[in-house]
């Protein structure tokens, strides 16, 4: 239903925005336009693909390491509390921690891998497979909060942009997803109770 209404409405923005570019005398705009987007849409996948690279090899560096089994068992107390359901399950458990980890460092699409084999893993141990576990459901909250430390990619687009510190909003990234994360956990705990 919704990718129906998405190939209706997509068409019409486009169709409606040339037709009053052009009896407004502005289509001579709406084509610079396309041609600046996409020259810019080039230049800023670029610039997150060198990004991408640089901290996809780290985390994968990390995972030939023992750095990510140190860091697995910082954050064991934070993830028994999470997920009290995965405590004997020793693959999601390492699963689930690398997806933090990766989240934490601002890894998104390292991110997003790993969330999806821990998915996997933890519906193999879900009775109901047409519902979400508390665990899975624990587990989309905290990637959707995705409380970072190194916010690469809002950094990537800061300076594909030409800021002039790129970096100047780590502190708001910190305080914006310690608060998500914070009330997303909270009340996925206490829905958990209820239902």
């Amino acid at each position: 239903m919704v990718k129906y209404l998405l190939n209706i409405i997509w068409p019409a923005f486009i169709i409606i925005s040339v037709v009053y570019a052009f009896l407004s005398g502005n289509i001579e705009n709406v084509s610079n336009g396309i041609f600046e987007s996409a020259e810019s849409a080039v230049e800023l996948t670029l610039t997150f693909f060198g990004t991408l690279c640089l901290w996809n090899g780290i985390i994968e560096i990390a995972k030939q390491t023992t750095l990510m089994s140190k860091l697995a068992k910082l954050l064991k107390p934070f993830i028994n509390f999470l997920f009290p359901e995965m405590k004997k399950n020793e693959e999601a458990y390492e699963e689930i921690s690398m997806n933090i980890v990766a989240n934490f460092l601002g890894l998104g699409n390292a991110a997003t891998p790993l969330g999806l084999k821990a998915m996997k893993t933890m519906q193999k141990e879900n009775p109901k497979k047409d519902t979400l576990s508390n665990s899975m459901a624990m587990l989309i909250v905290i990637n959707t909060a995705s409380l970072q430390l190194i916010p690469t990619n809002v950094i990537a687009i800061r300076s594909s942009l030409n800021s002039n510190s790129p970096s100047g909003i780590i502190l708001q990234v910190w305080v914006a997803t310690a608060v998500a994360l914070t009330v997303g956990v909270t009340a996925t705990k206490i829905l958990m109770k209820r239902f």
